[in-house]
């Protein structure tokens, strides 16, 4: 079960710091003095609606885009001041599971999930071809190795994503909207093998999200962005309780 005392409370192993973060693209405002801190086993719901810099806060904290200000910790290191290598080093500690799924159309299940294991690793064939399975049966999909992503579905397609973000058995997941598009019953599945998973990599995980039953079934701690800014830090119970206008209306239309 999610915690209902939330530790913000950074300390020497904390995988995710966040500190002070500003984003700006031209006159446009997205991160307004963010801070953060994810702790290892912990999992993160950072709720908003669209626009407010949520997949963009993912995107700083893989690299793919640098803050104009403040840090971003990963494991102890300021992600700003690393060199390409360093960075691509820090990388590896980090799944990524993305909106779409964002599968390699020409590869077949199984050579999906094996790409970063080719990549980045030394595993002799049948080593990795050995690791590709209990990966996907992981999320329930080993019997469906040999198949191309067009043949399977779009909730099937992120579990096969969510499988290749464990290749590499991360210290840190990330998801964007790991729920969206799909129907409410596929929706609830990924839900739960995300929890489930907690619970077997104690990795500390990031969940983008504007499924506020997404964030019932496995947040330990939840983040409200509005504007830029975060308007919550706290429990799920500290969000259903919060008497703040926006968070009550957000619910209210999110439920």
């Amino acid at each position: 079960m999610p915690n209902s005392t939330p530790n913000t409370t950074p300390d020497a192993q904390t995988p995710v710091l966040v500190k002070a973060l500003h984003k700006s693209f031209g006159s446009q405002v997205v991160l307004h003095g963010i801070d953060l801190v994810v702790h290892r086993g912990e999992t993160l719901a950072v709720l908003g609606q669209s626009g407010t810099g949520k997949s963009v806060l993912l995107k700083l904290i893989i690299g793919l885009e640098k803050p104009d200000t403040g840090s971003i910790e990963i494991a102890g290191r300021d992600i700003a001041r690393l060199s390409r290598d360093e960075l691509n080093g820090t990388r590896k500690k980090m799944g990524f599971l993305f909106q779409q799924g964002a599968l390699y159309d020409s590869l077949t299940v199984g050579q999906n999930v094996g790409f970063p294991l080719a990549r980045h690793t030394d595993l002799t064939d049948a080593q990795r071809r050995d690791r590709v399975r209990e990966l996907l049966s992981k999320v329930g999909m080993e019997g469906d190795v040999d198949k191309m992503p067009s043949e399977i579905s779009g909730g099937m397609q992120k579990r096969v994503g969510l499988a290749r973000a464990l290749a590499l058995d991360p210290e840190i997941i990330l998801f964007d909207e790991p729920t969206a598009g799909l129907d409410p019953i596929t929706a609830d599945e990924i839900d739960r093998l995300i929890a489930d998973l907690k619970k077997q990599h104690q990795a500390a995980s990031i969940v983008v999200t504007h499924d506020i039953h997404a964030v019932r079934a496995c947040a330990d701690r939840v983040v409200m962005l509005r504007e830029g800014s975060v308007v919550l830090d706290g429990s799920v119970e500290d969000l259903e309780k919060s008497k703040d206008e926006f968070i009550a209306r957000f619910l209210k239309t999110a439920a």
